[in-house]
């Protein structure tokens, strides 16, 4: 479905990311991911090549706080793979605790991974996607950015900021044959949160449930535009 394309997946060494990577390649692409450990870079990249061959995958360390490096990531990809289709912004942090005990640094490291990373890649992609006519670029956001929690402050204000800022950038590119969208899931059975997934937890959309509405999305048809879709559990534990 999507054979000669080229994706670049930030994050994509594990969790959501590594999920989408996977499914885009089982579909056809060509995939890269970017992360800031190598080790795990290393692991992803021997786990998806057993899905159709290490020829087809990349890994690229980068840092999505880094402009610079966000650019050069993405030329690299482009040099070996001849050109990028498809951007999707996954990689993000989350730290959950009351503002009072919030620390500067870690307000700086969410708004800088979370806002910041989308920007700098969105930016950085927007000339490789006009040279191939066109393309998409898919950021993951999170239901928290349109349902506030205690304790969440933070990490809500970064992913509503990633979904204005996605709703005003699809109107920009929509011209060019660059579609925009936001996937925005509910809980999810990763490791996101600080700690390992448990049975407890078998409730929680599983990273592939965000995977497969990426890659559905990626395979509407040029007319269309699905610009923001909601995913979540279809039977969270109920609230007594």
């Amino acid at each position: 479905m999507f054979t000669g394309k080229v994706a670049v997946v930030t994050g994509g060494s594990r969790g959501i990311g590594l999920a989408i990577a996977r499914t885009l390649l089982q579909r056809g692409a060509r995939v890269a991911i970017t992360a800031t450990s190598e080790a795990r870079l290393r692991e992803a990249v021997e786990d998806l090549g057993k899905v159709t061959g290490s020829s087809n995958v990349l890994s690229v360390r980068a840092d999505v706080r880094n402009y610079s490096e966000v650019e050069q990531a993405l030329q690299a990809v482009a040099q070996k793979f001849g050109g990028i289709d498809i951007l999707v912004n996954n990689a993000g942090v989350g730290v959950f605790r009351p503002v009072a005990d919030l620390t500067i640094e870690e307000w700086r490291q969410m708004i800088d991974t979370n806002v910041s990373g989308v920007f700098y890649g969105c930016r950085a992609a927007v000339p490789h996607l006009k040279a191939r006519g066109g393309g998409w670029i898919i950021n993951v956001s999170s239901l928290s950015g349109t349902n506030p929690f205690p304790d969440g402050a933070a990490y809500c204000a970064s992913k509503a900021a990633v979904n204005a800022f996605t709703e005003a950038f699809m109107q920009e590119v929509r011209h060019e044959g660059i579609r925009v969208a936001y996937v925005a899931p509910g809980s999810v059975r990763t490791d996101f949160s600080g700690r390992a997934s448990s049975g407890s937890d078998e409730w929680k959309l599983a990273p592939e449930d965000v995977a497969q509405v990426v890659a559905d999305l990626i395979a509407h048809p040029m007319r269309s535009l699905p610009s923001r879709v909601e995913i979540r559990p279809s039977r969270p534990p109920k609230k007594r």
